[in-house]
């Protein structure tokens, strides 16, 4: 058995929670925050068979892909100071998933 922690935007997180019902695998889905954008994200915690831990990876890599987005800044925000700090905006690479797999010694459900 493994553990499966899948951290993915939140703009990918109900297709993926719709992929993982039809699949039937069961996953908890819980809010989080990213640090360098601070965008919301959801992070994805499946307990799964060996043998079904491909299958959930793909599901992951299908659903969340990685795309290109403008987001304002501020010349603080990069450390240049410049006079007025107007933002501008500045292409980011967003989305995709963060995934990681552990062993499981032990599980119990009660």
């Amino acid at each position: 058995m493994k553990l499966v922690l899948a951290i993915v935007q939140d703009k990918d997180s109900n297709r993926l929670a719709n992929e993982f019902i039809e699949a039937n695998i069961r996953a908890t889905k819980l809010s989080s925050t990213g640090g360098f954008l601070k965008a919301g994200n959801s992070t994805f915690i499946i307990g799964v068979e060996d043998e079904r831990v491909e299958k959930t990876l793909e599901l992951i890599k299908k659903t969340c892909q990685s795309r290109k987005q403008y987001v304002s800044t501020s010349p603080m925000t990069l450390n240049v100071s410049l006079e007025g700090q107007v933002p501008y905006p500045v292409e980011v690479e967003v989305g995709g998933a963060t995934v990681f797999v552990l062993p499981i010694e032990k599980f119990q459900q009660y």
